[in-house]
């Protein structure tokens, strides 16, 4: 899909030169996939201290199954 922008000349060029992609293509791609693995993260983060755990659980016979 192609897809116009208007992004930041300097942005881009600190993005190429960080990233060390060749392409501003690349660098834009490769960006978007860490910000939304970031986000993705921050979705885990925010479920601690909201699972409950059952103390009578082994976790190690778990592993022994057949």
């Amino acid at each position: 899909m192609a897809t116009n922008l208007a992004i930041d000349p300097d942005l881009i060029d600190r993005a190429l030169e960080l990233s060390g992609e060749k392409t501003k293509k690349a660098a834009v791609t490769r960006a978007l996939e860490e910000f939304i693995a970031r986000r993705e993260q921050k979705k885990l983060l925010d479920l601690f201290g909201e699972l409950d755990w059952n103390p009578g659980f082994d976790y190690k016979a778990e592993r022994s199954r057949p």
